[in-house]
């Protein structure tokens, strides 16, 4: 075999091989850069929470955790929901008035056939963080509103329903305490982060393409005659 048939497939899968490893490698300093954020997401969610700032903008204040005083009303929203080991049940929203406005408020979560308890007759404290999470695709089914089944929170929907403020305040704790309800916090954990499965696709499909590259020069080999 000679050089000149060699050329051509050995600079083309070296060249192939060198690219899907670049988006390996690049995929790994995303992975990196993803880390650092969601420690930071981490840090940010956990610091002591403050009140509730008069302006918000849903992406500087998302993850805020806060403090609030307020009464709810009776109205609430049942967004479906399931949890590990427990099953399916409902996040209940529901809106609080606090000093000068009214939000909603995610006291957790109970089971399907648990009746959600009256609302307090006194103030409740509740801590928890802002969010606005992004649950509404083209696949979401739209609320049942005669059953006040819905299936994903939409802050801006959800407001609209219950007439507050579209500001959503996901709650860690209360007082006093809501025993019906297991709160649900925002965590980092829903928030993406695969680019270490990416990487490795990368890396897979560069040492495949080693291999064919290998291969398809293996069989430029001529055939010896017997």
């Amino acid at each position: 075999m000679t050089m000149r048939r060699l050329l051509p497939p050995l600079i083309f899968g070296l060249a192939g091989m060198a690219i899907l490893i670049s988006l390996g490698v690049w995929q790994l300093q995303r992975l990196y850069w993803k880390q650092a954020i969601l420690a930071d997401i981490d840090v940010r969610i956990t610091s002591s929470p403050i009140a509730i700032p008069a302006k918000l903008d849903p992406v500087e204040h998302r993850y805020l955790p806060v403090i609030a005083t307020g009464t709810f009303s009776d109205a609430y929203i049942r967004i479906l929901a399931s949890r590990k080991r427990i099953g399916a049940g409902y996040r209940i929203i529901s809106p609080m008035q606090i000093a000068g406005r009214v939000i909603l408020v995610d006291r957790g979560f109970i089971k399907l056939d648990v009746d959600v308890p009256p609302r307090p007759e006194v103030p409740v404290t509740v801590t928890g963080n802002l969010h606005w999470p992004d649950e509404v695709d083209g696949y979401t089914p739209d609320p049942d509103m005669a059953k006040n089944i819905w299936f994903a929170r939409d802050v801006e929907t959800m407001a609209e329903a219950l007439k507050s403020d579209p500001v959503l305040l996901v709650v860690r704790g209360s007082d006093p305490a809501a025993a019906a309800f297991s709160p649900m916090p925002v965590d980092s954990k829903g928030i993406p982060n695969d680019h270490l499965q990416y990487a490795m696709t990368w890396f897979s499909l560069a040492v495949i393409w080693l291999c064919m590259t290998a291969y398809f020069i293996i069989r430029l080999k001529p055939k010896t005659e017997s």
